[in-house]
């Protein structure tokens, strides 16, 4: 059973270029792939296959063995191209290799192991889709930005359900405040306001990624810009707040040749590795950091500090720069257990080489 919205006929050639296919990708491509492989995109991740699109179509497809001791950040993502090889009898499919990745969203994933999840590959813009008013949450925000900049994609904040409110001049200078130097387009899919504003981000053969908590309006988003109905949406609540339908990750095509990975809704993002990606989102911390008296300012008292001097004068607020300090510890503490991580991976693949040198060394001597 196939998952993507590629159309009614799944047999039906596709184009590469179509699915943001490059030079840079048929290079890697190239130099991984025999004359039995064909080129792949992943359009949505399972426990035990994935989905994929090329010019052979949309199939499923299984991995090859060789992903079942790779790490998480290292199997398939939704976005990512592949390496496939068909059967012969074209019953079945092996996805053998992951180009190299142009851009990743990463974070880290939920619970206390220190593990990388890809949330998306190869995503040109980024999509912070929130909705006004009750959604909407700088800090949580700034977060998003950090791991959207880190990522290499160019992120753009959508504020949805324009409708429900007056004043949404306001709306868009209060978030842009928490997104210096980034689009904020206010849409409403109720009226259609806005829509054509994001015109700008919709180019062929680039792929966007819509980001976002749960019942902000990703889904329904997703088919106004198509134009149809292509992802099932929940009815609103009370509150004015949409239920929650999307359950994987899923990349779409829409009838303009934009490429658009729906996911679901986010309860918590914790940062992986967005040391330059917090640089851009607190650019405007750092510009002000080059007019202080010291180089090494800190922030937190130093004589001469031009960033305390924007506080006290309100050009920024203090509750921003409280937020680049933790985020900026978060990712600190994140690199120590990343080098944690490594270094008993490291100590396990040790043991294991002795461990197989004795049971080689016992049957080879019989000792």
């Amino acid at each position: 059973m196939h998952d993507t919205q590629f159309g009614a006929d799944d047999s039906a050639l596709i184009p590469l270029r179509e699915l943001g296919w490059n030079a840079p990708f048929a290079q890697a491509f190239g130099a991984a792939a025999t004359r039995d492989d064909v080129p792949a995109r992943v359009t949505a991740v399972h426990r035990n296959r994935v989905v994929v699109a090329g010019s052979f179509g949309e199939r499923d497809a299984m991995l090859a063995s060789s992903f079942h001791e790779s790490d998480a950040i290292d199997r398939p993502a939704t976005g990512d191209w592949v390496v496939l090889r068909i059967a012969a009898s074209e019953d079945s499919a092996i996805v053998r290799a992951v180009l190299p990745r142009q851009s990743a969203f990463i974070r880290r994933a939920a619970g206390e192991k220190a593990v990388a999840q890809v949330v998306a590959a190869n995503v040109d813009r980024v999509f912070i889709v929130t909705a006004v008013p009750d959604d909407v949450n700088e800090r949580r925000l700034e977060r998003y930005l950090a791991l959207a900049w880190e990522s290499g994609a160019t992120p753009v904040v959508v504020l949805t359900k324009t409708d429900l409110i007056e004043n949404v001049g306001e709306w868009i200078a209060k978030v842009s405040t928490a997104a210096p130097g980034v689009d904020v387009v206010a849409v409403s899919a109720y009226t259609g306001a806005g829509v054509n504003t994001l015109a700008a981000h919709l180019i062929f053969g680039t792929t966007i990624a819509l980001l976002g908590s749960s019942g902000v309006g990703k889904s329904t988003l997703l088919n106004l810009l198509a134009g149809e109905q292509l992802m099932r949406t929940g009815d609103v609540s009370d509150d004015g707040r949409g239920r929650h339908t999307t359950t994987h990750r899923e990349l779409v095509r829409l009838p303009n040749g934009v490429l658009v990975i729906d996911t679901p809704g986010m309860r918590e993002i914790q940062l992986w590795s967005a040391e330059s990606g917090l640089a851009q989102t607190f650019d405007d911390i750092a510009v002000l950091s080059e007019a202080c008296r010291f180089a090494d300012c800190a922030h937190a008292g130093e004589p001469g500090c031009a960033v305390a001097a924007a506080i006290e004068s309100g050009a920024l607020d203090a509750e921003r720069l409280a937020s680049w300090r933790k985020l900026s510890r978060e990712v600190a503490r994140a690199e120590l257990q990343r080098d944690a991580l490594a270094a008993a991976t490291q100590r396990s693949k040790v043991k294991s080489i002795h461990r197989l040198a004795r049971v080689h060394h016992k049957r080879k001597y019989g000792e």
